[in-house]
């Protein structure tokens, strides 16, 4: 039996790690060296998070990028107490898809005005998208969010309808978590129609998935640089690993060797590639 965030304890699923291993890259040869190479520290009560931990070490010792994308879930929440970064990673996701975006807006309501977290539109639909972070696992977004925002959305959806030049958009509430809502958060949003992403919902077009297709991953993967590095980046608002190849000098101020900043970047761009 393993240990789960929440405290509750689950059956050891060989299965469920070999397709978490795949899906980050590895082989299926690496998938089972990995397995093997953890087996000596299965013990009752083990958390999921001292396997995961385990796991990462190996996959990392063979090949780095499989790594990082195994690490996603953590590197997320590594983003920063703020929250601040996640919200322009969503914007930078939301580009990726076609939208034109714009982050941290303040916008009018009917009635008042609403700091809105992001504001992405294309020429048909109009969405005011919220971004729900949290930095540790364990943690629900219940049905308390989808009901404030979806009253806040009403009262700048009243605004946008009566605003000349939107007449052919379709208006949207649209919350993003990186963990995961609540069986009522779900039940509520889908009855009023707000849309919801979290790290695994829907169904195959979860956060996770998202960040997969659209091959945006968040510096904090990175398994060359230390938790004072990317923190370094991304109070330069280098949010994406992306940002890095485009603007390489931005590794110049970590007092990197030369050999070090290239493998960073050879990294990445096995990452992204």
């Amino acid at each position: 039996m393993i240990k789960k965030h929440s405290g509750e304890k689950e059956p050891f699923d060989a299965e469920k790690l070999h397709a978490s291993l795949r899906r980050s890259g590895a082989s299926d040869q690496l998938a089972r060296k990995v397995e093997k190479g953890i087996q000596p520290f299965l013990e009752e009560g083990i958390s999921t998070a001292t396997l995961y931990r385990k796991a990462f070490q190996l996959l990392r010792k063979f090949q780095r990028s499989s790594a990082a994308r195994y690490s996603l879930k953590k590197a997320i929440m590594e983003l920063g107490p703020s929250g601040y970064p996640f919200e322009h990673f969503v914007g930078a996701l939301l580009e990726k898809m076609g939208y034109h975006v714009e982050v941290g807006q303040m916008v009018k309501g009917q009635c008042i005005q609403h700091e809105v977290d992001v504001v992405a539109n294309n020429e048909h639909q109009q969405f005011m998208v919220e971004c729900k972070y949290y930095n540790s696992q364990g943690k629900y977004c219940n049905v308390r969010v989808p009901l404030y925002i979806h009253a806040r959305f009403q009262d700048v959806e009243k605004r946008w309808k009566s605003t000349p030049g939107l007449e052919k958009r379709s208006f949207h509430g649209w919350v993003f978590t990186n963990t995961r809502f609540t069986t009522d958060a779900t039940d509520y949003a889908r009855c009023v129609g707000l849309r919801l992403v979290s790290w695994d919902y829907p169904k195959k077009e979860g956060l996770r998935d998202m960040i997969e297709k659209a091959g945006l991953f968040p510096v904090t993967v990175l398994t060359l640089l230390n938790k004072k590095q990317k923190q370094q980046l991304l109070e330069q608002g280098v949010v994406l690993c992306c940002q890095v190849l485009e603007k390489p000098g931005v590794l110049d101020q970590m007092e990197l060797t030369a050999s070090k900043k290239k493998k960073i970047l050879n990294e990445i761009r096995d990452l992204i590639e």
